[in-house]
């Protein structure tokens, strides 16, 4: 015998999403910060424009974030639209640039 089927809350998913994309915007600006205070504190000219580099980064990544975010919100009974490959790809490369930044700057 199979165990009976349960309904699917849809709403459950995005919220999730939605929350997950949150709390890798704070995790960004940790790290944006990070990066600013350790520019500062080096006073190179370098590790200036890294950290204005890192601001600029963190810039971008949160228009991203933001964008989805709302996008999950404002999603109808049928879902919300899907994540677009660049929307995707900017995301990432925000991501990676942002720890590479921090990451030379902490070195």
């Amino acid at each position: 015998m199979t165990a009976p089927a349960r309904d699917r809350d849809p709403g459950l998913q995005p919220e999730r999403t939605r929350l997950a994309w949150r709390r890798t915007t704070l995790a960004s600006t940790v790290a944006a910060l990070f990066a600013a205070k350790a520019s500062l504190r080096d006073g190179t000219p370098t590790g200036i424009v890294l950290g204005a580099l890192s601001c600029a980064i963190w810039l971008g990544f949160l228009a991203v974030a933001h964008r989805r975010i709302r996008t999950l919100a404002d999603a109808r009974a049928d879902g919300p639209a899907a994540l677009s490959a660049r929307h995707g790809t900017t995301a990432a490369l925000c991501t990676v640039a942002l720890a590479v930044c921090a990451a030379v700057l902490v070195l």
